[in-house]
């Protein structure tokens, strides 16, 4: 695709896979990041990579014109469920409110194709699994709804505007890393269970807690439809192709449309870690819901999107190879002189 993309947030974990594939189908990638919780090292070096904000509309207008950006993928955005309860403020600053700066600055550039990292939150407890994307979205902490108000700002938009079409994609639980090792989540004080069992695993932490032992689920921890990051970021590519085609707006789950409960994932981690790491029961965690599993009919059929790395088992091998890796380049960055 000969087309200039920028990245928002393209130093971060979703972001800097999705720019190696963005890469790999010709196109020219211009990366925007505050580097809040990306790294300098994850950018590709052919990428333009610039440091600041979304929020600053000065300098999106700027980069926009100077580079001649013909579609933006916004990945820019906080995502840490329990702060957003303890502080959300903070999620809507960052992801309504900037995200409005980001659209401004494209309309006002003529940037009609945008792409947007969505979330399954925006479904709260969802009555019927697996979820479609026409069930009713009734968030439960401020970091769904916070994306919730994008999705809304980007369906005004696109209706006042004839030219402006975007996709908006549901992301569900993402993990995993690059299989060649090169890259995967390097996110500091990570949350999301997969990074912290892999943690615990290479021993950089003392064990790992499971938050509610007593939801409505067969074993009574919360299930979860885990999406390989490969996959994802395949998947950003093909909505940009999509959308390159004339594709229309479209609000679209990502995931497998299978669930594995917090228990079998620690399993999983434990089979291909060899290593019995400590485990330790403790209460539910603010904003976690009992089950999301997606019903991902519809991206495959709009978009042809075809995952190849639908396995649970894949997913941890790939994260737990990643954190050995990991471990290993920071423990020769503090060595070097």
């Amino acid at each position: 695709m000969s087309i200039t993309v920028l990245v928002t947030g393209g130093a971060g974990y979703i972001g800097s896979h999705t720019c190696r594939h963005l890469l790999d189908a010709g196109c020219k990638l211009v990366v925007l990041d505050n580097f809040y919780s990306g790294h300098r090292w994850a950018v590709p070096e052919d990428a333009t990579l610039i440091e600041g904000d979304v929020a600053n509309y000065d300098l999106v207008r700027r980069v926009l014109r100077e580079h001649e950006v013909g579609a933006v993928i916004h990945f820019a955005g906080h995502i840490v469920v329990p702060e957003s309860v303890r502080e959300p403020l903070k999620y809507y600053r960052n992801n309504t409110v900037a995200s409005c700066h980001l659209l401004q600055a494209c309309l006002d550039t003529g940037v009609d194709r945008f792409i947007f990292s969505s979330t399954a939150a925006v479904y709260g407890n969802p009555v019927t699994l697996p979820v479609a994307e026409n069930a009713p979205t009734q968030p439960i902490t401020p970091y769904g709804t916070s994306k919730l108000m994008t999705e809304w700002v980007l369906r005004d938009v696109s209706a006042s505007r004839k030219h402006f079409r975007y996709v908006a994609l549901r992301y569900f639980n993402v993990a995993g890393a690059r299989s060649d090792g090169t890259l995967g989540q390097a996110t500091p004080e990570a949350t999301h269970l997969i990074k912290v069992a892999c943690e615990a695993a290479c021993g950089l932490r003392e064990g790992i807690t499971i938050y509610g032992t007593d939801y409505p689920t067969p074993d009574g921890t919360c299930i979860r439809d885990y999406i390989h990051v490969d996959d994802l970021a395949v998947a950003h590519v093909t909505a940009l192709r999509y959308l390159r085609n004339g594709g229309d707006s479209q609000i679209l789950n990502c995931g497998y449309g299978s669930g594995f409960s917090v228990r079998q994932v620690i399993e999983t981690i434990r089979e291909v870690s060899g290593i019995d790491f400590s485990v330790t029961e403790g209460p539910r965690r603010a904003g976690d819901s009992a089950s999301l599993i997606a019903n991902a009919e519809r991206i495959r059929t709009v978009l042809g999107w075809k995952p190849k790395m639908q396995d649970i088992r894949i997913i941890c091998q790939t994260a737990y190879d990643w954190e050995k890796t990991y471990l290993r380049m920071r423990r020769s960055a503090r060595q070097m002189p």
